[in-house]
Formats: structure tokens, sequence, C-alpha cells
């Protein structure tokens, strides 16, 4: 059972810190339980629901979540949507039940999101669900009760630097009335207190999802970071409580990586629909293929999917999120073996037929095809040099498949109609670990030209909506998060002094940060004109290679200096002598 007594926190923490000490708890072993999950629910909910989009009676744009600062609400105007905040048809028991069904296997819930609102019975500030609304009930405990209940993980979102509500939260830079503080002031005063509250009075914890790090003290920052690790020795936290704090693993929004990331321990976030938080004229609902296909997608690539809903005003959700959780619910029933404890595919190649999941069965490859484009008589590649013990479908594994191992890789062929509309899951067993067939490295051509291609990038914290690979104009598309990073590893035999040649398309002047072979510089980004299909070159300057080896190119917007581009390419060209 959950205990959930206040006690005192300075003695909680002493014997966390010593029960820590004592088991010595490894990242393997905190970890695991989240990397055999792969797939958890998110959930964006506060007094925004109130408005849901709207002020003065016109929509206001980007998340609901957001209303407040690009609304330009005043603090004072704001606080008047907790009083009607009432959700009252909100079930925690049905909440963690649908979860569930969907096949998700941990929840994260915002405990306080960038307008300074508790959704808990907060004793740093009454400015919370309890005490400044009709509704009076502590969601959070609620549903951690529910989670443990019903076996699943449960966790916080929280963010500590913004809140535009308290006078030393950053972020509020239009109610002239704040009488401001300093950062740290608002840290020790609010954040740390509460962030002690929700990892002391709310049984066991499994995740800290810190959101938008911003230029905090070092001292708050540790102090964050020291109490939530004592407290709750096993807790997993993200990358996004300060520049020097990885984390446990990496965040992607909205948009996952291409190409499988190169850290361990990922995850996407992304909302069911348009929006994080609930919006009334939100209508853009993922289709049920689109995300039973990113759930796949992101596993196959070794990652989480952290997907999210939006309760109303009201307490439930809008009946489009409740079908696909159901509908992904169903798929997973048949082919969770698919997802749950797998690895990343061990080609390095998506194939244009799905995608590759597998796991390691007595030191032998167990593979997982998940085939979206199924056509009888259809052959599909696989880039492995192995010989196949068996092959045959998930869901029936008297239907079996041929197969022939060839120079370059197995050959399975379908026969009869696809099983699933969706994907449909191949198992295909070999007889030994796999054995792919390389694919050239990013590297120089003949002419020593080092060519890296915006489909071979990978990147991180790319949130635009549009910010994706996009294939019709292959280009990183609509690029236009701050915080976003752009990166390529390549291989480079031929050194000297290159040129650095950008293609892109951007309607305005920007500016990027180039970080390469241990320097950084920053460089202005001219205008190509308001064709994004017309791309165009622009040099960043010169750069020095002594040595050949492996080498890593980065790109990062300039902060307050940044407008969207579409990233075409960049190109390493020697300078000749």
């Amino acid at each position: 059972m959950l205990n959930f007594a206040c006690g005192q926190k300075e003695d909680k923490l002493a014997k966390a810190e010593t029960d820590s000490n004592a088991q010595q708890i490894t990242d393997a072993e905190r970890m695991q339980w989240w990397e055999e999950a792969r797939f958890g629910m998110f959930i964006h909910w506060g007094i925004y629901t109130v408005p849901a989009g709207f002020y003065q009676g016109k929509p206001v744009s980007n998340s609901a979540e957001w209303i407040m600062n690009k609304g330009k609400i005043p603090i004072a105007e704001y606080e008047k949507y907790a009083d009607q905040f009432n959700p009252e048809k909100f079930d925690a028991k049905e909440f963690v039940a649908l979860a569930k069904q969907a096949g998700m296997k941990y929840m994260v819930i915002t405990a306080k999101h960038h307008d300074g609102f508790s959704m808990f019975d907060s004793k740093a500030t009454d400015y919370n669900i309890v005490d400044a609304t009709p509704f009076k009930r502590d969601v959070l405990k609620e549903l951690a009760k529910e989670c443990q209940k019903q076996g699943l993980k449960f966790g916080f979102y929280y963010s500590q630097a913004q809140d535009w509500h308290h006078p030393g939260g950053m972020g509020n830079s239009w109610d002239k009335t704040l009488k401001r503080v300093s950062s740290d002031e608002y840290v020790y005063e609010k954040a740390l207190p509460e962030v002690k509250q929700l990892l002391t009075e709310y049984g066991p914890i499994a995740i800290f999802w810190w959101d938008t790090p911003r230029a905090m003290t070092k001292s708050v920052v540790d102090s964050l970071h020291h109490i939530t690790t004592a407290l709750q020795p096993r807790i997993i936290t993200n990358d996004r409580l300060g520049d020097d704090y990885p984390g446990d693993h990496k965040t992607f929004e909205r948009n996952g990586p291409r190409h499988q990331p190169e850290a361990r321990y990922w995850e996407l976030c992304q909302p069911v629909s348009g929006s994080w938080g609930y919006r009334r004229d939100d209508n853009k609902f993922k289709s049920i293929p689109n995300l039973i296909r990113n759930l796949i997608d992101q596993s196959s690539k070794g990652g989480n999917y952290l997907l999210n809903v939006s309760p109303t005003n009201e307490g439930v959700l809008k009946p489009e999120a409740v079908e696909r959780m159901r509908a992904i619910g169903k798929w997973m029933d048949k082919n969770s073996e698919a997802i749950y404890g797998t690895q990343a595919s061990p080609t390095s190649t998506e194939p244009d037929w799905g995608r590759i999941t597998m796991k390691t069965v007595d030191n032998k490859g167990l593979l997982y095809l998940h085939v979206y484009n199924w056509e009888d008589g259809a052959t599909l590649p696989i880039r492995l040099k192995n010989n196949v013990e068996s092959c045959y479908l998930l869901t029936d594994n008297n239907r079996t498949f041929n197969t022939k191992t060839l120079d370059e890789g197995i050959q399975v062929h379908l026969t009869g109609k696809a099983p699933d509309s969706v994907a449909s899951v191949i198992v295909l067993k070999l007889k030994e670990m796999p054995n792919a067939l390389p694919i050239q490295p990013l590297g120089q051509n003949e002419d020593g030209v080092a060519v890296l291609p915006a489909f071979r990038a990978q990147y991180e914290n790319l949130q635009g909506p549009g910010a994706l690979y996009n294939d019709h104009l292959d280009c990183v598309g609509s690029w236009d998060s701050e915080t976003a990073r752009v990166y390529w590893s390549f291989v480079l035999d031929k050194p000297g002094t290159f040129n650095v040649e950008l293609g892109y398309s951007g309607a305005k002047e920007t500016e990027i940060e180039i970080n390469f072979n241990g320097e950084k510089k920053a460089v202005k980004i001219p205008v190509t004109g308001n064709n994004p299909k017309r791309f165009k070159t622009t040099n960043l300057g010169e750069v020095k290679v002594d040595k050949a080896g492996s080498y890593e190119f980065s790109l990062m917007p300039v902060a307050g200096k940044w407008q969207a581009i579409n990233l075409k390419d960049v190109k390493l060209i020697p300078i000749k002598n």
C-alpha cells in the first residue's frame, strides 16, 4: 500500500540517501523496466482547459497550455480560470484503465506547467487544484494510487524554470504588475518544496520529467537534481533539467528521429492531436494507423513512445482520443510481443516495406518484421547475412513463409492476404546473432568533398509542427525550434582545410551556430526568398582538420536570432593549395 503520510522531509531525505548508497543501484537496473516498457501515456492538464484555446472570443495560437503567454493574459485575469475549473467527471480508475487497455506501461502527468498552477495539493502555494478551485480534489494523488493498483509506473512532469505566476519564475514578460524577485528565490520558495512534496507524499515515483531548461544558477539546479535522486533513488529523469544535466534519456518532441540515435535511452513525446493541452477547436487527431506505426517506428530504433492525451475541463477525453487508445490496444493485444522488451533493428537502414524490432533468445536473433505494405507474392529484403531457423506469422505460427539467404541478404516471400491492415508481424528466427550487411558510412567522395545530406541527419529536440525530414523537398523542413540540434557523424580520411557550404531555403535572415572539431562559431544566414523549393547555398566559413578519423558536425540556432529554415545539406569542400 502507498504511504501518503507527510512526516519530516529532512529525515526522509537522509534515509533515502542512506538507502541509495546501500543499494548501489546501477543505471541498467533503474532503466530496465523503462527500456522494456516502450509505451507510455503523457497527460497535459490544467486550468487552461477553461479558455480551451480562446481568449476574448478569439483563438490564440500554439498549444492550449501556452494561452497565458501567447495571449499575454494578466495574472489577475488568468487566476479566475481556477474558479471555473471543476472536472467532476474525472475518474482516475477509468483513466488508468484506458492507458492499460492501450498497452501503455507508464504514465506521466503535468504536476505544474509554465502557467504556475499546481495540479496537486501544494503546500508551497494556494494556487493549486485543492485550494483554488471548486473541485477540491488532488488528481495526482488519485492517479498515483490507481497506477499502483493497476500496475502502471507513475511519474510527474514539472516546469522547473518557467513559472508565469511567480515573480521569480521565468517567462512572464507581459504582466507589469509583477514585482520581480530572483529565480533562486522562486526555486527555493516554490519549485524545490513542491518537488520534495511530490517525491515524498505520492508513493513510488518512477519518472520525473523536467521541462524547458533556462539560465538558472548552478546551485538551484544542483538542488533540484540532488533532491530528486536522493528521495527516489530508482527514479528516471529526462534531459531537460539543465544544460549540464543529461538525465537518463534524451527527449524528442513531436517528431521522432529519422535514424537510430546514438544514445542508448531516448523517448519521443507526441500529442495524439495537434495541441498538448485541450483546445476546443483541436480536431487534428492523428490516424490510428499513424499512431500504431509511430509506436513501431520508435521501438524499431530502440526508443520509447510517450503519447499525450488532453483531458477537458470536465475531466474526460474527447471520444476521438478514447477511440484511438482502444484501437492501439486491440493491435497490442495481438502483437505486443513485438514491442515490449525489444531492441532496435539490427539493420542500419529502414526497409520501405515496414520496420524491424528484435530480441535475443539463446544467443540467437529473433526478429519481428512489421509489414506495412503487404502484397501477395512480394519479397521482403532484409540486409542480414544469416541462416534462418524459421519464419512464421506472430498471430498464427502455423502460417509459415519461405525464405532465401543470398549475398545481398535474406529474402522473405509473402503469400496470401495481409492479416492486419495496419501492420502485420512476421517472426524471423535466425540460427545465430544478426550479421548486418554494412552500409557506406558518410565520408568523402573521390574529390575529397564530404556531403552531409538531410536524410542522413540526426537531430535533438526538433519541435516545430512541420519539423521533420521532408521526402518531397528532400530537406529537414520547417526548422523553427531554437533548442534543436541537427548533426551528422561521418568519416574524413583526407584531412585538410575545408570551406563549409550550407544548402537551404529561408524567408528571413537568421543566425546559426556551427560546432565542429572542438570549435564553435555563429554565422548569419541570408534570405533566399519566399519559395521553400528554391534552395541556395551560403558559405559558413573554413574549418581545419589535421588528421583522419570520425567526426561530428552540428548546427544549432542562435537563441533570439533564429528564423525557420529548410535544411538541404552541408558540404565540406577541400581548399586546394
